[in-house]
């Protein structure tokens, strides 16, 4: 995958049903070039589903967590851009202090998360992590 297939799969995830026509402008790439972007990405699996997003209290993912991340350098942007198009990264936040990132991750079984953190580790730029997995919800936020 390189820089047009994560971006395609952030611009998904905020909203599955943006037009190709849309997708094009904001990537600046033809439409039919993302029009068989999304088809490659459907076909080797990488796209399982194009979805609605429920409201927190009806969404039940089997492994949450939160990962703290420090970017080396002035890798920061390109750090972003790769883990806004993974998707199990459900909330990307920037921040002070010891960590760079925190980002908020969602997956169904602990394989699965496990092989993420794998995948999210190896972005060039990230220096380290800190993962802790959430266990059980004390308060909630309401909307």
């Amino acid at each position: 995958m390189d820089d047009l297939d994560h971006r395609l799969i952030g611009l998904l995830r905020d909203d599955s049903r943006l037009p190709v026509a849309s997708l094009a402008a904001v990537t600046g790439v033809s439409r039919a070039t993302i029009k068989a972007r999304i088809h490659r990405l459907v076909e080797n699996g990488t796209i399982e589903a194009f979805t609605i997003r429920l409201g927190a209290e009806l969404r039940q993912a089997a492994v949450r967590a939160i990962v703290l991340i420090e970017v080396e350098g002035k890798a920061a942007d390109h750090v972003a851009q790769r883990l806004r198009g993974l998707p199990e990264v459900r909330a990307l936040y920037s921040t002070n202090g010891r960590w760079d990132f925190v980002a908020e991750l969602e997956d169904r079984d602990l394989a699965s998360f496990d092989e993420t953190l794998r995948r999210l580790r190896l972005i060039d730029g990230i220096r380290t992590t800190e993962t802790n997995i959430l266990l059980n919800a004390r308060k909630r936020a309401t909307p």
